[in-house]
């Protein structure tokens, strides 16, 4: 008993100290009206829940967008990541050269990928639009709630999908080739053979994926903020994004702790639910 307590002890009060004890402080100020500065904090009860029901139409708005983008991202990065991997597990001299290029963007920070893909929206692509003046490029990409949700949803794909595509590739070359060379004897197209046999045998990696993306997608922050910062008019703002303005930028802590244990909660329901259904599918090789 004393050695495990010696080997688990620190992690259990690292993990206590950095994530049981804020959490349950937050739970406690998501009940009071908290300027997150001054030191008097009345109770307010479901006072702050209350008003995000009844009189927070931003809150909705910006829930709305991470919908939509939450959708559209688990899709594509998936989608992305799993035909990047599927193609990267063929015999290709260059494969290991495409997967380090692939993964490269999910290295870099979320704030200066942003940045960087500012950059390349108004200069970069402005440029390629006078050149070859396709309208594509020319379109104002950060200046219109449309481009700017779809800007954000194709900085976050390339983000994303070559780590999808990491998980993806350990589970396709664990797929037994006797299988496969089997399937293609009797005759099974690449299609069949990919919807009867690889995918119900790589499910565990596909639940593990909708799960990170589902995760990634409801936590967009870093890259909303340094692309847009929600804008124009707050039409491409995040949940994140708007419950980071409500608690340090218009002081509202309490409000802001509220509007953060009712998305955590929406959140983990949403991610119990699909891990449930995704666990379901799953088949022993």
């Amino acid at each position: 008993m004393g050695q495990q307590l010696f080997f688990v002890g620190p992690a259990v009060l690292f993990f206590t100290v950095v994530m049981i004890i804020p959490f349950l402080m937050g739970m406690y100020y998501s009940f009071t009206n908290w300027d997150g500065v001054s030191g008097n904090i009345s109770w307010v009860g479901f006072g702050n829940f209350s008003k995000i029901f009844t009189d927070d139409p931003d809150f909705w708005k910006s829930f709305w967008f991470t919908v939509r983008f939450t959708l559209l991202g688990i899709i594509l990065t998936n989608v992305v990541g799993f035909f990047l991997a599927y193609f990267l597990t063929k015999p290709l001299k260059s494969r290991s050269v495409l997967r380090t290029i692939f993964f490269m963007p999910n290295v870099i920070g979320g704030l200066l990928l942003g940045f960087i893909w500012q950059f390349i929206f108004i200069k970069g692509f402005a440029t390629l639009g006078e050149v070859t003046g396709w309208s594509f490029f020319q379109l104002p990409w950060l200046g219109d709630a449309t481009t700017g949700f779809w800007a954000i949803v194709m900085v976050f794909v390339w983000q994303n999908a070559g780590y999808l595509m990491v998980i993806y590739i350990a589970s396709l070359s664990n797929v037994s080739k006797e299988v496969l060379e089997a399937a293609e004897i009797d005759g099974a197209t690449h299609f069949q053979v990919l919807r009867s046999i690889i995918a119900p045998l790589i499910m565990p990696a596909v639940t593990v994926c909708l799960f990170l993306a589902i995760s990634w997608s409801f936590k967009l922050f870093d890259v909303n903020l340094s692309l847009t910062k929600g804008g124009p008019f707050k039409s491409t703002e995040s949940v994140a994004l708007n419950i980071y303005n409500e608690a340090f930028l218009n002081n509202r802590y309490g409000y802001g702790t509220a509007k953060a244990l009712l998305f955590f909660i929406i959140v983990a329901a949403i991610t119990l639910i699909q891990v449930r259904i995704t666990k379901s599918k799953e088949v022993e090789a």
